[in-house]
């Protein structure tokens, strides 16, 4: 009972952290403003770590990889305490291995429940209050996962669909590739 619940605030708050680092590094790759309530909070909350990271770890055609290593780092920090709590052993090389590869297959379940967290709120926005203050940083973070598929799906009587396609698609992604990988990996190939 007392492993469960170590195990559960372990991954609760890597993941968290992790996410925010993502946050910081999608706010960063669709060039929202920095003044505003979401990039002021994830600013705030990674700094300690981000700012004396990028003086080790540099970027990488304009974008800040610094944030997403550590965001990567974090989830490897989870993985190597969930196999210390578990009392598994990382004797040998293939173990370490394992922990680099859960974290990098978390890394992407986490930036998948991101982007549809994003759109769900877009959407809901969109219905409730289109006027809202964060309606225009949202439709910036969500304008690179669905402008490709508004080029492909045309709206349906003045109503975007979108939306729709992208949730149905990384719905997909984590039913098939990532719970492929984390099955993978989880066996240890």
């Amino acid at each position: 009972m007392l492993t469960q619940a170590l195990l559960f605030l372990i991954q609760s708050v890597c993941e968290f952290f992790a996410g925010v680092l993502l946050l910081r590094f999608w706010l960063q790759v669709t060039r929202v403003a920095g003044r505003n309530p979401l990039s002021s909070f994830a600013q705030a909350l990674t700094n300690f770590a981000v700012l004396p990271a990028r003086r080790v770890i540099p970027g990488l055609w304009g974008y800040d990889l610094a944030t997403l290593v550590l965001a990567w780092l974090t989830l490897v920090l989870e993985a190597l305490l969930i196999f210390l709590v578990r009392g598994a052993a990382l004797d040998s090389g293939s173990g370490i291995v394992l922990m680099l590869l859960m974290a990098l297959v978390t890394l992407l379940r986490l930036a998948v429940y991101f982007a549809i967290v994003m759109i769900v709120v877009q959407v809901i926005l969109s219905w409730v209050n289109p006027h809202s203050p964060l309606a225009p940083l949202v439709n910036t973070l969500t304008h690179p996962l669905l402008r490709p598929i508004q080029r492909i799906v045309p709206p349906v009587g003045m109503v975007d669909l979108s939306p729709l396609v992208a949730l149905l698609l990384l719905q997909l992604v984590l039913m098939v590739p990532v719970a492929y990988l984390e099955r993978l990996v989880g066996q240890g190939f």
